[in-house]
């Protein structure tokens, strides 16, 4: 018997069939117990061991002893079992060599490098201390005979502190990795509510929770945080306009608000972010335990981030409308002589982007309808008629019906069009509004079943935006007022429509429309809205 037995009465046996507590799942890593695996096959020592750790406490968290009685048990546990911080490891166990085969096999198979590994042996000269010290990732050597309870308690104690240090590294490691993940994100994102929400997930990732939370955005400085984003067990704050003073999380919001810093009051946990752009925001959270040191640091540095994501996207919002506005006035002077088409190109902006959304959702033309097409049909469908800048007034406001003459000068608007804004796309680098301005401008003239112009393309030959605003535009048009007609009733024009599906017009597109319209008719005309 080893000198672990010292100072043990001679009923310690008896003790090794006493429950140990076990862990409670919802406890902090902090507060959880320190799991120690010993391995060896000899029985008494597992109950030796057991004995003299039995009241061992680090940092105010206790032990939980898990025992293994040969190599391969060991490594099964060590697969299976998170977060076991030490192994007590013998050496000679089934085999000669088990205890160091298993070392190996912690760091190479299950590539453990955190789990701290002493190892314990009765027979030094078996596994000579300085050649397994320099071949073996082991972080300590001892003999069995040396091991008395104080220089076990030294040596548990040291290795849950190495262990303790090399997981907030860890920690840090990942969580690091997660926010630079999580930033980059953030940079693509263009809607502010999918930027809330895409905050609030990242968040939870640092942290290893639930995504509970919610963010909230303060206007101008005065009145009550708006509620951008909500998830979890408070998404119904999500439909909430400003967050409401008697919820549980108004005050600790306020309070980071008027004092323009995060609070970590366990459960409300809130971090304020002031950007640039002097915006102020609020994230609140509320994990099932208080926010360790190193979890509020890594909270801060990705609030960082976050400012300037949010700086980031509040300019590209600027952007895009000086952008959408400059597109918009350059539609209206193609327009400016023409009075009853007013509108026309916002109508069609609106019913555009709505068609190619609800294809998306359908899954229809799923190669064609690429992400950049998705984002920027809207605008570009604003320019389908810039063409018409070279059409001379007496043809483009004539009353009735045009000769051949003027019908021909009509139709040049289309490849017009496309020249202009094929000049101007080549001046961008890569795919813009302007490349697929410059495809609905000439080709949303063109017939599906090959008879339009300018080019007399067939089929999906035809660019997909041109097949969207091809329909998109006469549907309109045949709705409203022009010099050569009046407007026409919906169930003529939808009839039109109808007659012309796979002719004309794409027969995907024309059920689309027809879906659409269907379900909001205010997308067709705000005076028919149910």
């Amino acid at each position: 018997m080893t000198d672990l037995t010292a100072d043990a009465d001679d009923n310690w046996l008896l003790d090794e069939d006493e429950p140990v507590a076990a862990p409670t799942g919802a406890a902090p890593p902090e507060q959880r117990l320190w799991r120690v695996l010993i391995v060896d096959d000899d029985v008494d020592v597992h109950a030796v061991t057991r004995l003299a750790l039995r009241n061992v406490n680090f940092k105010g968290r206790e032990l939980e002893l898990f025992s293994a009685y040969s190599g391969r048990e060991a490594f099964d546990l060590l697969r299976d079992t998170s977060d076991i911080a030490l192994v007590l490891l013998d050496v000679v166990m089934e085999t000669d060599d088990a205890g160091l085969i298993l070392a190996k096999r912690i760091r190479a198979e299950l590539n453990n490098h955190i789990v701290r590994v002493v190892l314990r042996t009765g027979q030094p000269g078996q596994a000579p201390e300085q050649r397994v010290i320099v071949e073996y990732d082991i972080n300590d050597y001892k003999a069995k005979t040396e091991l008395t309870t104080q220089k076990l308690f030294t040596t548990v104690i040291s290795a849950l502190r190495a262990y303790e240090s090399l997981m907030m590294l860890e920690r840090s490691r990942i969580g690091l990795g997660k926010i630079l993940a999580g930033a980059t994100n953030l940079y693509q994102i263009h809607s502010l509510r999918e930027f809330a929400s895409g905050v609030l997930n990242q968040v939870s990732a640092i942290l290893d929770v639930g995504a509970d939370g919610v963010l909230c955005l303060m206007q101008g400085g005065a009145g009550r945080p708006e509620v951008v984003a909500a998830t979890g067990t408070y998404a119904a704050l999500a439909e909430s306009a400003a967050m409401p003073l008697d919820h549980t999380l108004a005050a600790a919001i306020d309070k980071a608000f008027a004092e323009k810093r995060s609070q970590f009051e366990h459960p409300a946990n809130v971090m304020f972010i002031h950007t640039s752009s002097n915006r102020e925001l609020a994230i609140s959270i509320t994990p099932p335990w208080p926010l360790a040191p190193i979890q509020r640091d890594l909270l801060e540095v990705f609030c960082e981030r976050i400012a300037a994501a949010f700086d980031n996207l509040y300019m590209f919002g600027q952007l895009r409308k000086a952008q959408e506005a400059t597109v918009v006035a350059l539609a209206d002077l193609a327009e400016f002589r023409d009075n009853d088409t007013g509108g026309h190109v916002r109508r069609v902006q609106r019913l555009a982007d709505a068609i190619a959304q609800r294809l998306w959702q359908r899954g229809v033309y799923a190669d064609e309808l690429t992400p950049q097409l998705l984002d920027m049909i809207g605008l570009a469908s604003i320019l389908h008629d810039v063409g018409k800048v070279a059409t001379p007034d007496a043809v483009l406001l004539k009353p009735g019906l045009h000769d051949d003459k003027e019908r021909a000068q009509m139709r040049l608007h289309a490849s017009v069009g496309r020249t202009i804004l094929e000049r101007a796309a080549n001046m961008v680098d890569g795919v813009s509004y302007l490349t697929y301005g410059a495809q609905i401008a000439g080709g949303h003239h063109e017939h599906f079943d090959g008879a339009g112009y300018p080019n007399g393309l067939k089929g999906r030959a035809i660019p997909l935006a041109a097949r969207i605003v091809a329909v998109v535009d006469v549907f309109d048009a045949l709705l409203h007022r022009r010099p050569y007609k009046e407007a026409w009733p919906y169930p003529q024009v939808r009839a039109y429509i109808a007659e012309r599906s796979g002719s004309q017009f794409d027969p995907e597109v024309v059920t689309t429309l027809f879906d659409l319209i269907d379900r909001e008719p205010q997308l067709w005309h705000p005076e028919h809205a149910a």
